[in-house]
Order: C-alpha cells, then structure tokens, then sequence
C-alpha cells in the first residue's frame, strides 16, 4: 500500500520496545525506563498539534502474571516519565481468545482512531515488530518500524517503511505535516484525552 504524503491525523506508538525498554510482563513502575529520543520526539509531535496515543498488548494480564492495576501503575509512570498521550488502546487478551483488538489484528488502532476522531488511514502506527505492522495494514493505516535488537530481519525487510529511531519518525511525520497543514475546523480541535483500557 503506497500512502501519499499527507498530515497525519495521529501518531499511535507501541509501548514495549518501541516508547519504554521492552521488560516482559512488567508490573514495575520502577523499571520504566524510556527509549532513546522517545520524549523528545514525543515533544516534537506535540508541539505541532500532532495527537499521539498508545496502543499496546498487554497479554501478562491474561495470562495472571501481573494485574490490571500493576499496569495501569505502569501506564501511569510511562506518562509521568513521557508526558501525556491523547488515547490508550490497550488488549488484555492472550493470543488463544480470538479477540479482534490484539496486535496483529487492527482493533486497537481503530479504537484508538475513534477515540481520536480520526480515520485508521489517516494514522500513522509506529512499532518495532512485524505484528505492529502487520495490524497497522489490517487497519488500513501507515506503518513505521523502528528496528531493535529483537527485530527479525524477515520482520524488517517486509515493513512498509524502517526508521532509524523515533527521532528519524518525528523528521519524516513534520516535514510531512509542513508540507501538508491540516485544515482548520469551525469547532476547533476534535481531539479528546481519553485514559484506560477496555476488555473488549
């Protein structure tokens, strides 16, 4: 799929590995420990208007290896650490409960789209695996990698497009947004913080 170069209507990023170093099943605040240039990135899409959300699998809850209120805890020191995002769409499910919001399935990015008041193909879905990708497809929407050391190759050489790091993302995304102002509406801006999760 070939998207032309347009403003994003939205910035959805994964969490682990992507945001916050990548600690299976963490129910630690303490352990939050923030990527290189995430915020900074972040504060670069917000200062241009760009609304940013997470959407995030969360299977440990599932799985009973941490609880809901271990990762809102999480989810909370991610924002005290990162600054506040505009939607959280977030899957609790495991990978056998055929639920339709789990990553590689589109559900949380078009949760997270309608939080936002935008189209899925106006979003764009930064991840660092395939199955990011291949849920940013699903739904229609953009997809940018950002490869780490856990990153298949295979997972790479298929992704619709591979950036260095989130800085390189937020270049991309402004220079995109310069070229492309969104229109102004008459009842100003649609965006809407929305915390929390969903069992759905």
């Amino acid at each position: 799929m070939v998207f032309e170069q347009r403003r994003p209507g939205a910035v959805l990023f994964d969490r682990d590995g992507t945001l916050i170093r990548d600690v299976p099943y963490n129910g630690d605040p303490a352990l939050v420990r923030p990527t290189p240039g995430a915020l900074e990135a972040l504060s670069r899409l917000r200062r241009a208007d760009l609304p940013v959300a997470v959407v995030t699998n969360q299977s440990g809850v599932a799985k009973g290896l941490i609880t809901a209120d271990e990762m809102e805890q999480v989810n909370r020191r991610v924002e005290e650490l990162l600054g506040p995002f505009d939607a959280w769409a977030i899957c609790v499910h495991d990978g056998g409960d055929g639920c339709t919001c789990r990553k590689p399935a589109p559900g949380l990015v078009i949760r997270a789209a309608a939080v936002l008041d935008v189209s899925p193909r106006e979003c764009v879905v930064v991840g660092d695996i395939g199955r990011d990708m291949d849920a940013a497809r699903a739904a229609g929407a953009r997809g940018i990698l950002v490869p780490t050391e856990e990153t298949l190759r295979s997972e790479i050489e298929r992704a619709p497009e591979v950036a260095h790091d989130l800085g390189d993302v937020a270049d991309r995304l402004l220079r995109e947004t310069e070229a492309a102002p969104a229109a102004l509406t008459a009842g100003g801006s649609a965006w809407s913080r929305t915390l929390g999760w969903s069992r759905w």
